[in-house]
Parts: structure tokens; C-alpha cells; sequence
């Protein structure tokens, strides 16, 4: 009798054990931060590790800026995911083709009305990696010796934001030239999150071609090359360019010296035009010598 006891001792004792999780529904994933390339297929778990209810009602829902929606509901792929996506068991949603507007947080939610804790949810965050699309590059076709310049590289197409690179000559320049013996004495700064290429000082090695290349988890691509040429400083064409400002101030003064005494000029004749003219002396025909003889209109014979 005592051995009997014990066994039912036992029994209840492992009974208990396994009460709760058959009272109750259970989710797990197994990863809650999930990664995808765009255009390719993933598959957002939703694993029921415990429950009692046969047919138990299985909803997931899409979380965009804090807004959910439905895409599978009733029993069928609904929303953004309808015709791209479908339900596998237990409750494991697979995405057939994800795209960047799949980026996301998911969340499975089970209900089962017969158990004791009848309802379990758990929220899974999607994240769909771009590939990068050709990136813009700008590269000056001539530059002067001993001038600085800056060649730049850009696209916004990609997820994460890409990181740049720059090639000379098909050959990468690495972010910091005094790693390299082969470029220790270049004289540039590479910003790989931005894409620029700045040369401090321009020198004749400098001169040849180069490209860009933007790089993600997702893919890479670069622009066409194009040729960067590096001239002398053209001596000459300073002096002309300063002989030439020179003569253009001499003349710009001698034009004003001009106009200034064109103005005087005018000035003065305008002056004269409208002064009073004066009166000639008057003549006396009374001459003084009365001594002289002169007809008068009263002479009579």
C-alpha cells in the first residue's frame, strides 16, 4: 500500500507539472529581427509551442509608422501581402517576393478560446535590403597643377545607405593613402559615407581615370570611368589675364577722366548760351567839334 501511494504521489505530481502548458497558448519565433534581400522569398515564423484549442484563430498584422493593418485575415493573405504571400503551418507567413515597402514590424496573434490563457502574440521586425542602382559621378575634366578639387559620387536608392569607394586606374584608393606604399604620397581624402574624393594639392600622377563604387549588404554598383587631365600652370595666360585687367582699369579711368571733362564742357557752353549779351556802347551824333559842319534834316536852302 505504502509503494502505491507513491506512485500516485508521483502521478499527480507530474501532472501538475504539465498543467500550465496545456492551459494555455504559447508563441516563439525563431527571430524576432528578421533581414531580406528585395525580390527574394522569407519566412517570418510564428511557432505555437503550446495549446489546447483545435482550431484556434490566426491573425498577423502589418505596423507601418505606427498604423497596422491586416494581411492575413479569415483565412486568407489580405493587404499588401494578398497574392504574394501565404500561411504555412503551425502560423508561419511566407513572403513570395519582399520588397522595400515589406519593411516593417509583423505581429502573429493567436487566439484559442478553449484554453485557459486564450490568447498569445508576438511581433516580429522585417527589414528588406536594397541593392544600390548606378550611382551619379562627377569628375572634372581638367584640372590645374597645385589646385585642390573635389570629385563626388551619389545614389539613394539603396538600404542600408550604401558606402563608397573610388578607383584610379582600376585600382581602389584606399580611405587613407599612407596605409599604402603605393599611394603614400597622394595627397587626397575619401569620405565613404557621402561619397566625395577631395585632393588637397593636384599633381601630374594624379591625372588619369576613375570611378565610384556604391556598396551595401545587398549588391554593389559603380558609374562609367572618366578621364581627369592635370595641366601646368599656364604662365602666360596669368601674365595676359593681368595685363589684360590692368589695361581694362586704365581704360575704365581714362573713360571716366573723358566723361568728367565732357561734362565740365557742357556745362560752361550752356552757361555762356544763356548769359544776357551785352549792349553795344550807344553813338553820340552830336559830335562835340561844333566846328564841323552836318546837314540836319531841318537844313533849308
Amino acid at each position: 500500500s505504502t509503494l502505491l501511494l507513491c506512485c500516485c504521489v508521483l502521478l499527480n505530481l507530474s501532472k501538475q507539472r504539465h498543467i500550465p502548458s496545456s492551459l494555455g497558448v504559447i508563441l516563439r519565433t525563431t527571430d524576432k529581427i528578421v533581414w531580406a534581400n528585395e525580390f527574394e522569398p522569407i519566412e517570418l515564423t510564428c511557432l505555437i509551442e503550446s495549446i489546447s484549442t483545435n482550431n484556434p484563430r490566426i491573425e498577423w498584422k502589418k505596423i507601418k509608422n505606427g498604423v497596422p493593418s491586416y494581411v492575413y485575415f479569415q483565412n486568407k493573405i489580405s493587404g499588401d501581402l494578398e497574392n504574394r504571400a501565404q500561411l504555412r503551418e503551425p502560423a508561419n507567413i511566407l513572403i513570395f517576393n519582399t520588397s522595400r515597402a515589406d519593411t516593417a514590424e509583423y505581429r502573429c496573434e493567436v487566439a484559442a478560446i478553449e484554453d485557459q490563457r486564450d490568447f498569445d502574440e508576438i511581433l516580429i521586425s522585417l527589414a528588406v535590403r536594397v541593392k544600390p542602382v548606378v550611382p551619379r559621378c562627377s569628375v572634372p575634366e581638367s584640372v590645374t597643377v597645385g589646385t585642390s578639387t573635389e570629385l563626388r559620387c551619389l545614389e539613394n536608392e539603396g538600404f542600408p545607405a550604401s558606402q563608397y569607394r573610388w578607383f584610379h586606374n582600376n585600382e581602389e584608393l584606399p580611405q587613407d593613402p599612407k596605409t599604402s606604399q603605393r599611394f603614400v604620397n597622394f595627397s587626397y581624402i575619401i569620405n565613404p559615407d557621402i561619397g566625395s574624393l577631395k585632393f588637397r594639392r593636384v599633381r601630374k600622377e594624379d591625372a588619369g581615370e576613375y570611378y565610384c563604387q556604391a556598396k551595401n549588404d545587398a549588391g554593389n554598383a559603380q558609374c562609367s570611368p572618366k578621364v581627369m587631365d592635370v595641366c601646368d600652370v599656364d604662365v602666360l595666360g596669368i601674365f595676359l589675364q593681368s595685363c589684360g585687367g590692368l589695361m581694362a582699369v586704365v581704360t575704365l579711368i581714362f573713360v571716366i577722366y573723358l566723361m568728367k571733362r565732357l561734362c565740365c564742357y557742357k556745362s560752361v557752353y550752356n552757361g555762356n548760351n544763356y548769359n544776357t549779351p551785352a549792349q553795344a556802347p550807344a553813338i553820340d551824333y552830336a559830335d562835340a567839334d561844333e566846328g564841323h559842319f552836318r546837314h540836319k534834316s531841318s537844313f533849308i536852302i
